[in-house]
């Protein structure tokens, strides 16, 4: 058994991955509470999901701008990744066991695959989602499509490259 497990390959990217984890977990420890590094990884996996869906959306209506993500996305981004931590304060403050963490941290969870779906949808890979999730995300793509045709005009003649 242990000749199995000295044997394995340290590849560059495991040991890229391990030095991050190494340096990583303590902090999301110390921010969101002990135990709690998968939830924010799917919190940041679905962040990161919902960042490459929208730039696809945005440069399929010719809406992308650079400038708008740094802008917009950005500020929004770390706010999402705030509120988490600050319901861990609240779930030590009174002293509950993550009551506050875990509903937060799911919500924005909901909120951002929302985002993600109809972010996909505008970007053309509406075929992949099926029929009962565009009807629950039809307010969602609504107000993405409106927001998206907004800027659109706002930019007109704006060079989008950023």
């Amino acid at each position: 058994m242990y000749k199995q497990w000295l044997s394995v390959e340290m590849t560059e990217g495991k040991t890229i991955a391990t030095a991050l984890g190494a340096v990583l977990a303590p902090w999301v420890s110390l921010i969101y509470g002990d135990g709690r590094v998968i939830p924010v990884a799917i919190l940041l996996f679905v962040i990161a999901l919902d960042w490459i869906t929208g730039i696809a959306a945005a440069r399929k209506d010719k809406t992308y701008s650079s400038q708008y993500g740094i802008r917009e996305g950005l500020p929004r981004t770390l706010f999402l990744l705030a509120i988490p931590a600050f319901a861990n304060l609240l779930d030590a403050l009174m002293s509950m066991p993550g009551l506050f963490f875990y509903a937060i941290t799911l919500g924005i969870v909901y909120h951002t695959w929302q985002s993600l779906t109809a972010n996909a949808y505008r970007a053309g890979w509406g075929n992949w989602i099926p029929k009962a999730v565009m009807a629950h995300i039809e307010s969602e793509l609504k107000a993405k499509v409106d927001r998206a045709s907004k800027r659109g005009a706002d930019n007109e003649g704006v060079d989008k490259r950023g």
